[in-house]
Parts: C-alpha cells; sequence; structure tokens
C-alpha cells in the first residue's frame, strides 16, 4: 500500500487481487447477499484507492481494508430498505435483498449433517431391541412416558430405566 500511495498503480492492484476474496466473503457474512457483498467490496477498493495518500501504516492493508468495508456493511444494512428503492414483493409482503439468501444449508454443513445422522443410526442398530425402540418412540415419536409403557406393556419406571441406558449407550457410541 506504501508503493500505491506513492501512485504505483500496479501495487494497487496486486493488494485487490489478493484481498478481493477474502473481502468478498467478510462483507457476505454481513449482508447475506454474494452480488451486494461483491459491490460493496469494489466500494471498499475504490475508497482506500481515493484515500491511499491519506494512509498511514498502522495496520495491516487487510486489517484497514475490512474496516471500511465493515462501515460501508453497516450502512447497507442500516440503510438498504430505504437506499435501493427495491420494491421487492414475495407473496405480497415486501422483501428485501437480505432475504434472498438460499436457506438451504452449504454442503459442507449437508455433508456434516449426514455423516451425523449415519453415526446416530448406527448406534440406535447396535441398542438392544426394547431399548431401541423406547428411545424410537420417545424422541422420533415424541411419545410421553405412559404411552411408551403401554406399549411396550412395562411400567414408567421400567421406561425410565429403559431410555436412561439406552441414552447412556448411545453417548457412549457418539463421543468414542
Amino acid at each position: 500500500m506504501l508503493r500505491a500511495k506513492q501512485g504505483d498503480s500496479l501495487a494497487f492492484e496486486t493488494l485487490v487481487h489478493r484481498h478481493r476474496a477474502m473481502l468478498v466473503g467478510f462483507l457476505f457474512h454481513r449482508v447475506l447477499n454474494y452480488a451486494v457483498a461483491e459491490e460493496l467490496a469494489q466500494d471498499a477498493f475504490l475508497r482506500a484507492y481515493c484515500a491511499r495518500g491519506r494512509y498511514e501504516a498502522t495496520a495491516k492493508f487487510g486489517t484497514w481494508i475490512c474496516c471500511i468495508a465493515k462501515r460501508l456493511a453497516i450502512n447497507w444494512v442500516r440503510d438498504e430498505p430505504a437506499c435501493r428503492g427495491l420494491p421487492l414483493e414475495i407473496e405480497g409482503r415486501p422483501m428485501s435483498p437480505r432475504h434472498m439468501v438460499d436457506p438451504s444449508p452449504s454442503c459442507d454443513v449437508a455433508l456434516i449433517r449426514e455423516a451425523r445422522a449415519k453415526a446416530v443410526r448406527h448406534a440406535l442398530s447396535r441398542l438392544p431391541e426394547r431399548q431401541r425402540t423406547a428411545v424410537l418412540m420417545h424422541k422420533y415419536q415424541n411419545m410421553e412416558y405412559t404411552e411408551i409403557a403401554r406399549k411396550l406393556g412395562c411400567s414408567i419406571p421400567c421406561v425410565k430405566s429403559l431410555l436412561f441406558r439406552a441414552y447412556s449407550a448411545l453417548r457412549k457410541e457418539l463421543t468414542s
């Protein structure tokens, strides 16, 4: 940045290439819209370029550009409905661009959930039949102890004991 301050435009271009992806990601987590994050990142770099003459090397360039970007994101979130003038409506309700983010989990989150579900299914399959049945009724069918006791033909204390032993075994299996 010190070279860019002295007029070296190639140095600033290098900074943009080096920090662009990080800055877009940083902004995306604040505005929840990739297109807006890219626009704000471009605006942040433009402001940094315009302020290059006043730049002081008191912090890393990445820290400095993130401070600029953070202020831009705060302003955008605050002013977005009024400033953007986007009359977006979904099912008759006004919506902002932040509501257009895909709500489905990212592929890594989906893979983690799938792996966790597979581990739980495997651990459940290793339980004795009565314990597994009690857990399935309690956790997945939201049955009360009395209802489980009636279905299994046992007492409520027996159901509590079955569930305690089952959950202990599951906890041990899943944390090892």
